[in-house]
């Protein structure tokens, strides 16, 4: 069969659907990425995987360009007549569905992480975004076979306000995370206090990490304010911020800011998240809401307790009280007593630990999640 994987990033392919993309090219298909081209782009052919570019403003509004996005998006599939199309993020799913549909593609599956920035504030614009895109996902609903979703919350949402038929809903938990990749014993927390001397700054006390991109609905404001709160009573404690800006989005703090800030260090764009999830004692993720944050998912896979909100997505991950503490969004106050308890409790803070490795081996690791893909596709497991 001919596999169309369709995004309007290629680093939203390459990095989040690979595993699924490899092993469908290992049991013989033909698998395109269909994307934009950009950094990572022209590394799908090491894999086997062939690609076919496309032409989309994913930040548009303009009518006009959108009709064009979705003329170059039927091209695209006619050009490879796929056998199933594969959409993921809201304009793919949107404009791939009515072009795979133009394209005659037999079977089209949607893919919806997250319903997005428009769900975190209710604002009037917002609810004008939610209702012209709510209107969208019907008809590409209508026009998919199934509609995977990440969690359980989204599904329901869709349902309860007849967005999507119950009998199209598809529930595969995350994207999954490489266990073996994120695994604490690859690190050695001597060695690790050695290499990263300098962010530590000479603090010998525990280690509190966040990574986001560095935007308000991340968080971010909560977990600063909660550092602030917390700098007194455990003055060695380090509390890092690992992730770029959003230039361009409204919700986005600046360079500046975050350079002057005293009592979190922020780190900018990381490659080393494995490592620096490795060297921290506990990972926080104060976010408003969510998909299933991979973050969290890698903070599990490397035995961290984690700190982080009872809202969409991040619930997913966290049970309170067994591997980490779920606080009220918004909430500073909350952040930082979950934060003590942690920071306080070293046997807690183990205890938790292993039962967020449990969780993520034994829920999330990738290898579970391709095999629930391929089973949707109807791919012989053997």
């Amino acid at each position: 069969m001919t596999f169309a994987f369709l995004s309007h990033l290629d680093m939203n392919l390459y990095l989040f659907r690979l595993p699924i993309m490899r092993a469908l090219v290992a049991k013989g298909h033909t698998v395109y990425a269909v994307c934009p081209e950009g950094e990572y782009f022209h590394r799908f052919a090491a894999d086997g995987i062939l690609t076919c570019p496309y032409e989309i403003d994913r930040k548009s509004l303009n009518p006009f360009k959108e009709l064009v996005a979705l003329r170059n998006i039927v091209r695209a599939l006619k050009t490879i007549q796929p056998d199933i199309l594969h959409t993921f993020t809201a304009k793919p799913n949107i404009y791939g569905s009515l072009a795979g549909k133009i394209a005659r593609v037999p079977t089209i599956y949607n893919l919806v992480e997250g319903l997005g920035s428009f769900y975190v504030e209710n604002t009037f614009r917002n609810r004008i975004m939610q209702g012209i895109m709510e209107q969208l996902y019907r008809i590409a609903g209508h026009i998919s076979q199934k509609t995977v979703f990440v969690n359980n919350d989204d599904p329901a949402y869709f349902v309860e306000h007849n967005i999507l038929a119950p009998q199209k809903v598809h529930i595969i938990r995350s994207v999954g995370v490489d266990t073996n990749e994120f695994h604490p014993a690859n690190f050695d927390q001597e060695r690790l206090r050695q290499d990263y001397a300098d962010l530590l700054q000479d603090n010998h006390g525990s280690v509190v990490l966040m990574v986001a991109r560095a935007i308000w609905h991340k968080g971010l404001r909560e977990y600063l304010d909660a550092a602030k709160i917390l700098r007194e009573q455990f003055p060695t404690a380090t509390f890092l911020l690992a992730g770029d800006i959003d230039e361009g989005n409204p919700s986005s703090a600046t360079r500046e800011f975050l350079q002057t800030q005293t009592h979190v260090r922020w780190l900018g764009h990381r490659d080393d998240i494995a490592a620096l999830t490795a060297l921290c004692d506990l990972y926080v993720l104060p976010s408003y809401r969510e998909g299933v944050p991979r973050t969290l998912l890698e903070a599990a896979s490397m035995g961290k307790p984690i700190v982080t909100t009872d809202t969409v997505g991040c619930r997913e991950v966290v049970r309170h009280g067994e591997n980490g503490f779920l606080v009220p969004v918004r909430n500073a106050n909350a952040l930082a007593d979950a934060i003590r308890q942690l920071l306080e409790d070293k046997e807690l803070c183990l205890t938790m630990g292993r039962a967020s490795r449990t969780i993520a081996t034994s829920e999330f690791a990738v290898e579970h999640v391709v095999e629930q893909y391929l089973t949707l596709y109807g791919v012989d497991q053997a």
